[in-house]
């Protein structure tokens, strides 16, 4: 996921202004005892040897206390006749609510997050730095997270103060009020400050209730730096999932904690995006894949249960560990559209997780069910703060403009609007890409508040691009804009390929019957209908993040000539506004830049 880099905007802004899912049982093999004999009397802590304890799990909410639009907040829903269907899902007023009947008879309950809490938010929580999400959290009682990668959008004093509370250096106090931090710790084991060696925030931390103990590792992907601005990860060093978890795994052992939940900020992508897909199918095809599979296969046995994120996909799957038994992972798509119940058979004889008698489920964020109050007070209250840049019209769309897909029609309107953008500054421009990471929403043609329906506000576009990036002008030469598009697909992208959103005028086919940096064909490329000559130099637009080399676009990061624009965010408004009124509407995008074989 791309950087976040919020605070020169958010300055500029405010000087100027219940379904069951997929089910994992680890074996039918469960102790005769583990859900009998709880009232049966016993030395241990005077209960039965068995206790369950309730798991609450969910990830990468990225700030989303509204319910999100478009297909960013619905599920897809696999039923019995093996048809789908899409359910409207999200919002933390209704999150909340769900949270809290889950817990209802449930005394021993712990509710934790596998990162992202913040960062690339839309407006009512980005604008003010991501302090409502934390009031947020707090209210939904979260009481353990791992960072993710977005907590470093701001870098590590930001982070430190969502944290421990306190005003922002630039902007002040929101609202008037000093903002008190998160109630709950940011766990952060391998990220460690580079001149000390040590973590930067809580490597773990224990859950405790009458004799019942259970620990909490909280990690972000090793590759964080990778996705994150320079500036964000200034002075931080980034270690290994695996060798971290089990370090601290060790520790807490010693401790005499054998209960431990790992909360990974890295995920895999089950065979099917439907949320109550049964990921333990065993059939050809079947199961999940990705980073969080070798993970999950060399993270110590001591480990009884994987929270996992930053794929935003949802499953609940068994992985088996080093010592070949299978281990519950799982993780509740993104935005909080799902929650995970995960239950934790708790041997008080022994102190573990009794493994065999783990389930894990996934439960729609659904929007049947009674608002929050509370939450509803805090969305009002951040709403009406936010609402005097949030509801500025920027121009007109005629329908749907979606953010899916190999070539999504959003990456069409923002690359375009980039191109528009650098001519303004250097007629020379030529070219411009976009990362599809950047494009966090759709623009949905109904209206969201007041405005109308095909108006596009402010607060919109921000959901959209709420990075802060700036638009940077390049040199590259034909060959290296052929390299740049062949890094799509290959290096670090090879397994899970990353494609460049293009402006008008470059086409290329992509072939994805090859393998590697084939699958561009490289005489397919052509600017405008000619072919793009590798020892010609072509002007290319594209955000700072890109320019910096980010995403594994290292070839991007090699251009000359180097021009820093202005905002992103401000070029995507000027060119809605140039193209488009209220009788002539921004028409939708075709998508038809990239041809694509199958």
């Amino acid at each position: 996921m791309p950087p976040t880099i919020r605070s020169r905007r958010t300055h500029r802004l405010l000087a100027a202004a219940a379904g069951l899912a997929t089910v994992g049982a680890l074996a039918a093999a469960i102790p005769a005892s583990a859900h009998q004999d709880k009232a049966t009397p016993s030395h241990h802590h005077g209960s039965g040897r068995y206790q369950d304890v309730q798991l609450l799990s969910f990830n990468d909410l990225h700030g989303n206390l509204e319910p999100p639009t478009g297909s960013s907040g619905r599920v897809t829903e696999l039923q019995a006749d093996g048809t789908t269907k899409t359910v409207d899902a999200g919002g933390v007023e209704y999150l909340a609510t769900h949270l809290r009947d889950a817990r209802k008879g449930n005394k021993y309950s712990i509710t934790a997050a596998a990162g992202d809490m913040v960062g690339a938010s839309p407006l009512i929580s980005g604008l003010f730095h991501d302090e409502p999400t934390i009031e947020a959290l707090n209210g939904l009682d979260l009481d353990v997270t791992s960072v993710g990668n977005h907590e470093f959008d701001e870098g590590a004093k930001e982070l430190a103060r969502l944290q421990k509370g306190g005003c922002h250096p630039v902007d002040g106090c929101s609202g008037g009020k000093k903002f008190t931090g998160a109630d709950f710790p940011y766990l952060a084991a391998n990220v460690t400050d580079e001149k000390t060696g040590k973590p930067i925030l809580k490597p773990y931390w224990v859950w405790k209730k009458n004799g019942v103990k259970v620990g909490f590792i909280g990690v972000t992907l090793e590759g964080t730096p990778n996705i994150v601005s320079a500036e964000g990860v200034k002075g931080l060093k980034f270690g290994d999932e695996v060798e971290t978890i089990n370090k601290y795994a060790k520790v807490l052992q010693r401790q005499g904690v054998k209960s431990i939940v790992a909360l990974i900020h890295e995920g895999g992508s089950p065979a099917s995006t439907a949320y109550n897909y049964d990921c333990d199918s065993p059939g050809a095809g079947d199961g999940i894949s990705g980073p969080i599979v070798d993970i999950a296969k060399n993270v110590t046995p001591a480990v009884d249960a994987l929270v996992t994120g930053h794929t935003h996909q949802a499953y609940a799957c068994t992985i088996p560990d080093p010592a070949g038994k299978p281990r519950m992972v799982t993780s509740a798509s993104s935005f909080g559209r799902l929650y995970t119940d995960t239950t934790l058979t708790y041997d008080r004889w022994t102190g573990d997780i009794a493994r065999t008698a783990v389930k894990s489920a996934n439960h729609v964020v659904t929007r049947d069910v009674a608002k929050a109050a509370d939450m509803t007070t805090l969305i009002t209250k951040w709403k009406a703060l936010s609402a005097p840049v949030a509801s500025r019209p920027l121009g007109y769309i005629a329908g749907d403009i979606g953010n899916t897909g190999t070539e999504s029609q959003a990456g069409d309107l923002i690359a375009d609007a980039q191109l528009a953008y650098a001519k303004s500054v250097d007629p020379e421009a030529d070219l411009a890409v976009m990362n599809p990471g950047g494009i966090r929403a759709g623009l949905t043609y109904t209206a969201s508040g007041g405005e109308g329906d095909g108006v596009v506000t402010y607060g919109e576009a921000y959901t959209v691009q709420p990075f802060a990036n700036t638009v940077n002008l390049v040199d590259l030469t034909g060959a290296q804009v052929i390299t740049a598009l062949q890094q799509q697909v290959s290096g670090a992208n090879e397994a899970s390929p990353k494609i460049l959103q293009i402006s008008k005028g470059l086409t290329y086919t992509l072939d994805l019957t090859r393998t590697g940096a084939a699958r561009v064909v490289a005489d397919s490329v052509k600017l405008d209908g000619t072919a793009i000559d590798p020892a010609a130099t072509y002007r290319v637009a594209m955000n700072s993040f890109l320019a910096g080399g980010g995403d594994g676009f290292a070839e991007l990061g090699k251009g000359g000539n180097v021009r820093v624009g202005g905002d992103d965010l401000a070029a995507l408004g000027a060119y809605l506004t140039a193209n488009s009124s209220a009788a002539t509407p921004y028409p939708v995008p075709t998508a038809d830049r990239i041809t694509v074989l199958k």
